[in-house]
């Protein structure tokens, strides 16, 4: 705490009233300003975490200040907690407010400015990391030994509250508020939503696992689905798949927590609203990515290798790839084309050359679909580029023109194969097949004049399966494949 913060807070003792001391981390907003920025620096550089192992070593305050003087947080899109904030406003008309945090001062400083009415603020300074007992032998020398209200949210504030006038708590139990009140007086307590498993769901994005129904096709293609170990290896394949891209999902999630946040439907997501802690994300995907490869190794060492393959190629996506315009969605097309290659592993088979062309023509555009989306929403809200994208406005009738082209290109792959051979090896009236073409015309048509129209699913697999007139062109498909066999 430096020499000038001092000599501010301390000119508060000739208010009469009692200073209130607010902690910042939980209390005030929703999230860890110190994980926010290891995150966001992560993210920008994936190789500092080694930096932060060293920083570490000279102490918790140099690790906080070495990382805030390397980012720049968004601190006006943080998840301020609206129900404290409005209360601290009422009180900072009544008596001196304090912002008194464990965050580094550059990030407390701005976060101060940013909401305006702090009479002070008390942050570590880089040598001392003011958490804890230091925070209340700080508070006590200036105001005094129960001199002050404090507001916090966590067990490690029970040494401040055990000198506080009085205690305010933020809590999702009744337990902290308890234990404060065994040490000082509680004023008042403000109530956080508890995690639930409806809010990891969407976490991991558990509806997302209906793009894995793509491990199946190979066992459709080879027509044995009446073969039980099949069977049941491509629906493990689906497990560890489903396993695999939450994993994924939630490293996403915290590495773009800036992005998320300037999005209209992203910011509701769990990290980016602050609904569940972001130290628990590192612990899940750690523990759903181990559990898919140990799962993986029960279906067959080929597809374990297609999972980790799929695995190092995403997460090259979330670090980097999805920054470098077009790469992004040839690898987008990528990762839906290694869910195929990995069905195909997990029944020991290899799928036709037809059935990989396809997939990367369809899925390509389906891409191009996304970020097409991105960008009239983008347009909408009259930005000049999509966040996190390589892309501006100027871009939109290119990736529509160029989406478009590889959606009919894939039907055009189906044509060719439906006139191959290998069809009619299959298939004792291949000739039924022609009837997928339109089919898959009007779809893909459909799709691009939707996504024209401004009122698609900013992720069109979603939109697929939520589609009526998708599900019923799916199920028209099904029956004229079922009669062609």
């Amino acid at each position: 705490m430096n020499q000038a913060m001092t000599e501010e807070a301390s000119a508060l003792h000739t208010n009469r009233a009692v200073p209130l001391c607010i902690d910042l981390d939980g209390t005030l907003i929703r999230s860890d300003l110190l994980v926010e920025s290891a995150l966001a620096l992560i993210a920008s550089n994936p190789l500092t975490v080694f930096a932060m192992l060293v920083w570490m070593l000279r102490g918790k305050a140099y690790l906080k200040q070495q990382i805030a003087q390397r980012i720049a947080l968004d601190i006006a899109t943080l998840p301020y907690n609206q129900e404290v904030l409005e209360w601290v406003r009422e009180q900072q008309k009544l008596r001196p407010v304090v912002l008194c945090t464990a965050s580094d001062h550059s990030l407390a400083d701005a976060v101060a400015a940013h909401l305006g009415g702090f009479s002070a603020v008390l942050a570590s300074d880089g040598q001392h990391n003011l958490s804890g007992r230091n925070k209340a032998q700080a508070l006590i020398a200036l105001y005094g030994e129960r001199g002050f209200d404090y507001a916090g949210n966590a067990t490690i504030d029970l040494q401040v509250w055990r000198h506080a006038h009085s205690a305010i708590v933020v809590e999702t139990s009744a337990r902290l508020s308890k234990a404060a009140a065994s040490v000082t007086g509680v004023d008042r307590s403000f109530k956080i939503p508890r995690t639930s498993l409806r809010i990891w769901a969407k976490a991991l994005r558990m509806h997302q696992w209906i793009k894995n129904v793509l491990v199946f096709l190979p066992l459709l293609a080879a027509h044995r689905i009446f073969d039980p170990a099949a069977v049941s290896s491509s629906l493990l394949a689906f497990l560890c798949f489903g396993l695999c891209a939450s994993s994924v999902y939630v490293t996403n999630d915290l590495l773009d927590l800036g992005a998320d946040r300037l999005h209209p439907r992203k910011r509701r997501r769990p990290f980016a609203a602050g609904a569940l802690p972001l130290l628990a994300g590192p612990v899940a995907a750690i523990a759903l990515l181990v559990s898919s490869f140990v799962l993986a190794w029960f279906v067959a060492p080929a597809f374990l290798e297609v999972l980790l393959g799929y695995y190092v190629l995403t997460t090259a996506y979330s670090l980097r790839f999805k920054r470098i315009m077009m790469l992004d969605v040839v690898v987008l097309s990528m990762l839906y084309t290694t869910r195929i290659l990995a069905g195909a592993a997990a029944v020991k088979t290899f799928p036709s050359f037809w059935l990989l062309a396809f997939s990367m023509f369809i899925f390509l555009s389906l891409a191009m679909v996304k970020r097409y989306t991105e960008l009239v929403s983008a347009l909408k809200l009259g930005k000049v580029t999509a966040n996190g994208r390589g892309y501006d406005v100027d871009d939109i009738p290119l990736i529509q023109s160029m989406g478009s082209s590889s959606g009919y290109l894939a039907v055009l792959v189906l044509a060719l194969y439906i006139d191959s051979t290998a069809s009619q090896a299959l298939y004792k009236h291949p000739h039924y097949l022609w009837l997928l073409c339109p089919l898959l015309l009007y779809w893909i048509s459909r799709v691009w004049a939707i996504a024209h129209r401004g009122i698609m699913h900013d992720d069109p697999v979603v939109f697929a399966v939520m589609d009526n007139v998708s599900r019923v062109l799916l199920a028209l498909a099904a029956i004229i494949i079922v009669v062609s066999v």
